[in-house]
């Protein structure tokens, strides 16, 4: 009877817990002795605000090149969390607002509870009138002409790598160049190896930094196919209260930098809401060619 007992709970703990995806709505932290995997569920749990209801933000995006010349593009971002209902883990729309001549480009994606059904991601050429399919061969493209591409943004989920816990260290500190500022000098952090699934991809492996507070990835460097590092990424997590109490996690700011062409993209994400009642009638296609913005 006892080594039953000692059966079903190894049971337990291999298809229970965190073997398992994580419940929607609600908020986890990460604790020490957790493997690669554990973390990097809540670190992808807490990058699509899993644990909220829906999520809008506003955010400012600077391309700055070599010579320190810099456009801007601003930017709306909506999400509303399905929670598995119709299949649907969560849906995603990102709209340009400006400039004048990019107003209105859309991207819109459906992210599945079955994490072997592909995303479907849309977007919308205001110019063109035109609404283009975007395929998963696609996800290493610029998101929206920036440094970090559509997968790093938008599409890549935890089983499009696999993981390593390769150790535990206090952050040395990013100086995000935006501003002049030291951020997250002396942070604990789980340091994981993450190796794409995918063939031939567009890196061999990154390396990134999960703090041990917030459970975001606040550094991440990439490596090509001949090991060189040839990219960072920067985000900048906080907890934010939401009321009565309530904190979540969340991204303020992001820098990318490719370190082959000395360009730079800076994101500053403002006017954080959770939980607003967002209506889902914004996120289909014809509501895309609807466009209000």
């Amino acid at each position: 009877m006892r080594k039953l007992f000692l059966f079903f709970g190894i049971l337990f703990f291999v298809f229970g817990g965190f073997a398992q995806d994580l419940e929607y709505h609600k908020v986890y932290k990460l604790k020490d002795g957790m493997s690669a995997e554990e973390i990097m569920r809540i670190k992808y749990h807490n990058k699509y605000s899993l644990f909220a209801y829906d999520y809008y933000s506003t955010s400012t995006i600077f391309y700055v090149d070599k010579s320190g010349f810099t456009r801007k593009k601003d930017a709306v971002r909506e999400r509303i969390i399905k929670a598995g209902e119709d299949g649907i883990s969560y849906k995603d729309l990102v709209i340009v607002t400006y400039p004048t001549e990019s107003k209105g480009l859309a991207i819109l994606s459906w992210t599945y509870a079955d994490p072997k059904k592909e995303q479907d991601t849309w977007l919308w050429l205001p110019s063109l009138k035109k609404v283009r399919k975007i395929s998963a061969s696609e996800d290493d493209d610029a998101f929206m002409g920036a440094d970090v591409t559509v997968q790093e943004v938008s599409t890549r989920g935890f089983q499009d790598e696999t993981y390593e816990l390769i150790g535990e260290e206090d952050f040395k500190g990013y100086l995000f160049e935006h501003t002049q500022e030291l951020k997250f000098k002396g942070r604990p952090c789980f340091i994981i190896e993450c190796r794409s699934t995918k063939p031939h991809w567009y890196y061999s492996k990154r390396i990134i930094w999960v703090d041990k507070d917030t459970g975001g990835n606040i550094f991440e460097e990439y490596y090509d196919k001949n090991d060189k590092l040839f990219k960072t990424l920067y985000r900048q997590w906080v907890w934010f209260d939401i009321g009565g109490g309530k904190l979540y996690p969340i991204q303020e700011a992001l820098e990318c930098k490719d370190l082959r062409t000395g360009h730079r993209t800076v994101v500053l994400i403002e006017n954080s809401k959770y939980d607003q009642g967002i209506s889902e009638q914004d996120f289909t296609v014809k509501s895309l060619m609807r466009s209000r913005w």
